[in-house]
């Protein structure tokens, strides 16, 4: 009896949004693509895409062979675990999906395999292929197809640097410079694979293209080098530019929280005050970075403080999404203790020698048995360890305030305490911090409000 893997995987830019998927048929044995299929199938949701590439996939190996034993392998969960039988279906839109894919081939011969998402580059790509061709008005063709190059850099289909690598790697191989149609062939494929989806800001980058600079194990990248692998970048042959490929970083999206009434008047507002809500401003720029991140369309999930205020901004954005919010208690702001619903001006008319001390060191604690920035950066290390040991390769949105933002950005960049104080951080603005498998870390967006304008 035949024995076939199907991969398949859907996206939407926007969930819902412009989508498509994208399925393939793989010899388990010799790894050979035996048939592809992706198509754009205008506006849905992730998963409702995800489901139209199983389906796909399922009808590609049934055409093949009826009879075929097939091993089907996904990086949505959700998808896997309700097609298993382990989670009910209660969405509407997915019921309808899955008994088809039930019925495409008999129970016993189909069985489900959840696996990480740089594992399912090849459906992935597809997937991206199809969305990019609907972009145009038209429908994917296999022949237009770059999903099975190889060899391929690490890193996600349509990420510029992966693209650019390949480039390079095309020039290589095919003698740069000679001006043969086979080159430009193959240098077209691979700027194809480049410019696919290149429109999803928080991509995650591949690590051996965009190595982090400055970390314990290479020496800095030379003055004036651009902090990303693109076109034109320096080959990667010396410290600070090569090293291994540390696979797909978990990408943290910091949102810091819509406006309170407390906002535009700069009062100490942490965890130990009022637990205000959103002001009507604050709802409208919820509101504004929730359309902002789904036409991006690459958050994965969403975690958010415990505090009030953080908690509608992120419900805002989750609506959107299509996405539940979880809770980290480790996000929540600084205890400001006496401080608390007090300008820096009322501080320090009332505690100046108080507000010194904290300004001088991390160890000093607000008037009244406030938290320190040196608690607040063993409680949101803690956080930050508890998310990436859970959410490892994916992009994930956290919803939360200055300090726990501030504090990411400056243990990723190894910074010291003091430089708290030279950041400037806007309400409901985005940040973005990846972390690598060696432990390294690279900020790649700070107090962006281009959504609020």
């Amino acid at each position: 009896m035949p024995r076939f893997v199907v991969e398949a995987d859907g996206g939407s830019r926007g969930n819902p949004g412009p989508a498509g998927y994208g399925a393939v048929v793989l010899d388990p044995a010799t790894g050979e693509t035996l048939a592809e299929r992706a198509e754009f199938i205008g506006v849905a949701t992730n998963n409702v895409a995800e489901y139209k590439g199983l389906i796909a996939g399922l009808k590609a190996a049934a055409e093949l062979d009826p009879d075929a034993v097939v091993r089907v392998r996904m990086d949505s969960k959700l998808v896997v675990e309700q097609m298993s039988g382990r989670w009910k279906i209660k969405h509407p839109d997915m019921k309808p999906l899955a008994a088809e894919a039930a019925k495409i081939l008999p129970r016993g011969q189909v069985t489900y395999e959840w696996i990480p998402r740089e594992r399912n580059k090849h459906a992935d790509r597809l997937a991206n292929e199809a969305m990019d061709a609907g972009r145009r008005g038209k429908q994917w063709e296999p022949s237009a197809s770059t999903a099975d190059l190889a060899p391929a850099p690490a890193g996600p289909p349509g990420d510029a640097a992966k693209g650019a690598a390949a480039v390079r790697a095309a020039l290589a191989s095919s003698g740069a410079g000679t001006g043969t149609r086979a080159a430009g062939a193959d240098v077209r494929a691979a700027r194809s694979a480049a410019t696919s989806g290149a429109d999803t800001l928080f991509a995650d980058v591949d690590a051996a293209a965009e190595a982090p600079a400055a970390s314990p194990a290479r020496v800095p990248a030379p003055a004036g080098a651009p902090a990303s692998g693109v076109d034109g970048a320096p080959a990667a042959t010396g410290a600070g530019w090569g090293g291994p490929d540390m696979g797909t970083p978990a990408t943290f999206v910091l949102l810091r929280h819509g406006e309170t009434a407390l906002t535009p008047q700069k009062r100490f507002s942490g965890s130990g005050g009022t637990d205000p809500e959103l002001s009507p401003a604050g709802r409208r720029q919820a509101a504004a970075v929730a359309e902002a991140l789904a036409a991006r369309g690459t958050v994965q999930a969403v975690v958010s403080s415990p505090l009030r205020r953080c908690r509608e901004t992120a419900q805002a954005v989750a609506d959107r999404l299509g996405l539940p919010v979880a809770v980290e208690e480790g996000l929540r702001e600084t205890d400001f203790g006496a401080w608390e619903g007090l300008t820096f001006a009322e501080v320090r008319e009332r505690f100046p020698e108080d507000l010194q001390a904290w300004l001088d060191s991390p160890r000093a604690a607000p008037t009244g048995g406030g938290e320190s920035f040196t608690s607040v950066t063993r409680r949101v290390s803690a956080a930050r360890d508890r998310l990436l040991a859970a959410h490892a390769g994916r992009t994930v949105l956290l919803v939360t305030h200055v300090t726990p933002v501030k504090t990411l950005v400056r243990l990723a960049l190894g910074a010291p305490p003091e430089s708290l104080f030279r950041m400037e951080l806007s309400a409901a603005s985005l940040s973005a911090v990846a972390y690598y498998a060696d432990g390294n870390a690279s900020v790649r967006l700070l107090n962006d409000t281009s959504h609020l304008r």
